[in-house]
């Protein structure tokens, strides 16, 4: 792979149980998740939206690609930590556009998951049950 002049910012955001590496590079805003286009990977336009928030409330949407990798967890939860990993690649891009992000909450991470605990039953043995635990 070919080493180019541009500038990167890298970021890495999670959400939930997905966890996404973000990088920004200087281009024309196009959005690559996982190699697929971002119209092919998120199919809802709610999740396209969340991923393009730090670029929307930093007019930034034109200013720079985003090429990211992300596993783990569902799609919002996806599309969460992407997010968050373009913010934090957005702070490292420019201090300036940290009060903006702060404010809308982009720089916090969601840490609101499901935890498995195993509990035992003299019937079927041991068992996982799911607890939602709110923080």
């Amino acid at each position: 792979m070919a080493k180019s002049n541009k500038i990167t910012y890298l970021g890495t955001g999670r959400r939930k149980s997905s966890i996404a590496r973000v990088r920004l590079v200087e281009g024309t805003g196009k959005i690559t998740i996982n190699g697929k286009d971002i119209e092919e990977y998120f199919d809802l336009d709610t999740l396209k939206v969340i991923v393009r928030q730090p670029l929307t409330v930093t007019n930034t949407l034109t200013k720079y690609d985003v090429v990211c990798s992300v596993y783990g967890g569902g799609v919002t939860g996806q599309a969460g930590a992407v997010r968050h990993g373009i913010a934090r690649a957005l702070n490292e891009a420019n201090a300036e556009y940290r009060p903006a992000l702060k404010s809308n909450g982009f720089l916090t991470r969601d840490s609101r998951s499901c935890s498995i605990s195993t509990s035992y039953s003299s019937i079927h043995g041991w068992i996982y049950v799911r607890i939602n635990v709110k923080k």
